[in-house]
């Protein structure tokens, strides 16, 4: 019975120290009670990644934007604020000149985010508070390449993902499930606070989408 006690007191001092040295070492401040009863059960807390997807001019206020993406700048500013800046990726739609010959072009006839202009830029508050963030540049809904990054982190050590950011219902839901069709086993959280869609039905639409492919939408 000693050993027995002994063993889990030793299990819950090494989760303790684990918690500390993630709190205050490496700054995670986007713990919640899940996290921490997690940390002390196993002894270990998995590293916390922020995607934000498309925060650009033409979709917030420019050539596709809407009252529903202007109005959740504040919310994606504020949780960009949670995560260390090692740990928050961005996404930036890039077009070219020829956009209207593209697949894409054909179906959405709207030019938009074409590389180097004004509406192709991230929304100026959001790129403040993004900083030395890795920006990663996709041609089109969904990124390969941020899926390969973060396959990557995920083969180094555990990951979760967050998902923030426009539009819900094209490139939100494209990334979410690209990313856990990548890595079925991680979890993949969407915030709707911090989302817009095309329109407020569409934007819904694809929330319950995520929630039936086992994405965790708060």
């Amino acid at each position: 019975m000693d050993k027995e006690k002994n063993k889990r007191s030793e299990i819950a001092g090494s989760g303790y120290k684990f918690l500390i040295y993630y709190i205050f070492v490496k700054k995670l401040s986007v713990l919640n009670n899940d996290d921490i009863n997690e940390t002390l059960r196993v002894g270990v807390i998995m590293r916390k990644i922020l995607v934000v997807i498309d925060m650009q001019k033409d979709f917030i206020d420019g050539a596709l934007g809407t009252e529903e993406a202007i109005g959740i700048v504040d919310n994606v500013v504020n949780k960009i604020k949670l995560y260390p800046i090692e740990n928050v990726y961005a996404t930036r739609d890039t077009h070219n000149e020829n956009y209207m010959k593209t697949n894409e072009g054909r179906h959405l006839p709207v030019v938009h985010c074409v590389k180097n202009t004004e509406g192709w830029r991230i929304n100026e508050r959001i790129a403040e508070t993004l900083g030395n963030a890795k920006i990663i540049d996709k041609p089109t809904f969904g990124s390969l390449e941020l899926a390969e990054i973060l396959k990557a982190e995920n083969e180094r050590e555990e990951i979760e993902i967050e998902l923030v950011g426009l539009c819900t219902d094209i490139c939100v839901v494209s990334n979410a499930l690209l990313l856990k069709a990548n890595m079925p086993e991680i979890n993949i959280r969407v915030d709707s606070k911090c989302c817009a869609g095309v329109t407020p039905e569409s934007h819904n639409s694809a929330l319950e989408t995520m929630k039936m492919c086992q994405i965790e939408i708060i």
